[in-house]
């Protein structure tokens, strides 16, 4: 697969994800996983099988990019395809992190949110 990632030389300043081209993605269809230095791109490996909703073609893209891109940053890889990072997305993500965090409460592991952490912000 051609890789379609291009550096972004905007360094420097805080970037608003809507101004980056599509060409620093890993998922460019997507606009998921954006590129523009080295923990960016370690970013891309870790969330790698987070990404919801994209075909094997697009994971295969999103791999060629993330090696262009870790070859440009200089970060090393040791997978040496897209299904060592991982194919599919965690499922029920959200309800074992919920669970998670029960059972860290009930051991006393982590206490309990007040009440000011809790409530809505108004603005």
């Amino acid at each position: 697969m051609q890789a379609t990632w291009k550096p972004h030389e905007k360094h420097g300043e805080l970037t608003a994800k809507g101004d980056l081209p599509d060409t620093v993605f890993a998922f460019p269809s997507q606009r998921k996983e954006p590129m523009t230095d080295a923990k960016h791109v370690r970013n891309a490996v870790a969330r790698f099988d987070q990404v919801t909703d994209v075909s094997d073609d697009d994971r295969a893209l999103a791999f060629a990019n993330i090696k262009k891109a870790a070859e440009h940053y200089d970060v090393k890889l040791t997978e040496t395809s897209w299904r060592d990072l991982g194919a599919h997305p965690q499922a029920h993500r959200k309800e074992a992190a919920a669970k998670a965090v029960k059972t860290k409460r009930e051991r006393g592991t982590i206490k309990k949110t007040g009440a000011k952490a809790a409530a809505p912000r108004r603005g």
